[in-house]
């Protein structure tokens, strides 16, 4: 079989290192929370080979590449219907998964933000997520209130997910190498189902917030409050980054208490 070029549109960088694939792998943590896996990207199937080992869940491939796909398909002519050919963002997850399932992936750099919110899209499905990322969103997905990576992704992933950065990557290891250094990080959904407070003003508190990090929160969340109920709150004195999960759940009660 020819091999597959890596496409530059794509953000593709195919891993070569077999001990690191087998690594990412490992990091899976079935533990009967979910029988089925969907691999991001497979590309030439690098990962693919040791998930397709794996008896405790039934692996999926997913790759919008025409070129990967058709690899692919010669190389494991078993999986038939289990290898789609199709954009993971557009991706309708009821119409293939009916339990919960992991994701997991060396998934391209150029859409990392893009997969993770469609994640959070489908957090009651989506239990786990295993996946190689470029360092500096590997480090945004697990920064703490204060720092200056923490932000609306890092927010929103520890709300719903124990975020764990499991190791780091260099550039060598890929073909064609990036220009950044890469980490794996794992997802993990909370037990909870919901948070404690109104989720959708949630998101609305935490994007307001964060999309105007320098003002304080009385500011930046000028449209979603009570000003005069809520003159006195010190929280409000805050900026977004100071917050914590908790802390933006509780205002966000505190801020539905006095509508």
């Amino acid at each position: 079989m020819s091999l597959v070029r890596a496409k530059k549109h794509l953000g593709q960088h195919f891993l070569t290192d077999k001990n690191i694939a087998l690594k990412i792998v490992e990091s899976l943590r079935p533990n009967e929370k979910y029988t089925q896996v969907l691999e991001v990207g497979p590309g030439m199937g690098i990962l693919s080979d040791f998930l397709l080992q794996k008896t405790e869940y039934q692996t999926y491939l997913i790759d919008i590449d025409t070129e990967s796909y058709e690899f692919l398909h010669k190389k494991y002519p078993q999986l038939q219907e289990r290898l789609i050919n199709a954009d993971f963002l557009e991706m309708n997850f009821s119409s293939v998964f009916d339990k919960p399932f992991a994701i997991i992936g060396n998934f391209p750099y150029n859409i990392s933000s893009q997969i993770l919110f469609k994640v959070l899209d489908n957090r009651q499905q989506v239990v786990e997520v295993v996946g190689m990322f470029q360092k500096e969103v590997a480090e945004r997905c697990n920064a703490k209130a204060g720092s200056k990576e923490y932000g609306i992704l890092s927010v929103f992933l520890q709300a719903y997910y124990k975020v764990e950065y499991l190791f780091t990557v260099k550039a060598g290891v890929f073909n064609p190498p990036p220009k950044v250094l890469s980490a794996v990080i794992r997802l993990t959904r909370n037990t909870t189902k919901q948070l404690n407070c109104d989720e959708k003003l949630f998101w609305q508190v935490v994007k307001a917030g964060f999309n105007q990090r320098r003002k304080t929160l009385r500011n930046a969340l000028s449209s979603l409050i009570n000003k005069e109920a809520m003159a006195a709150d010190t929280m409000l004195d805050l900026r977004a980054e100071r917050l914590t999960v908790a802390d933006f759940i509780e205002l966000t009660n505190r801020i539905t208490a006095n509508r």
